[in-house]
């Protein structure tokens, strides 16, 4: 799991941070009646978990697109009290999950 942030090809690398090791597992859930789930599942740091979670974005596509992203930031969150990627805060904040054209279009 903590290849998923870490590897050359993890799913989540663009979400890595250097000063804690995440570790996490991206996932795209079919969905019969519409677009695909993001789903993300997490702990941190890896030696010593203080947080762990499940991140579900429905309708929103690939697990790396919106439910990973969202879990770095709350895992930076939780145990730093603060974030210090402001560009990737402001995606996810000012994204539009309900507008599904959007959630296709945009990837960090």
């Amino acid at each position: 799991m903590l290849d998923v942030f870490e590897a050359d090809n993890g799913t989540a690398r663009m979400y890595m941070l250097k000063n804690i090791k995440q570790c996490g597992k991206t996932g795209t859930v079919q969905n019969p009646h519409g677009d695909d789930h993001s789903i993300f599942i997490a702990f941190a740091p890896l030696e010593n978990p203080k947080i762990a979670m499940s991140v579900i974005v429905e309708n929103s596509g690939f697990g790396s697109t919106w439910a990973a992203p969202i879990a770095s930031l709350l895992i930076e969150k939780y145990l730093t009290g603060k974030t210090i990627r402001p560009n990737l805060e402001e995606r996810i904040m000012s994204g539009n999950l309900i507008n599904k054209k959007e959630n296709k279009s945009t990837r960090f």
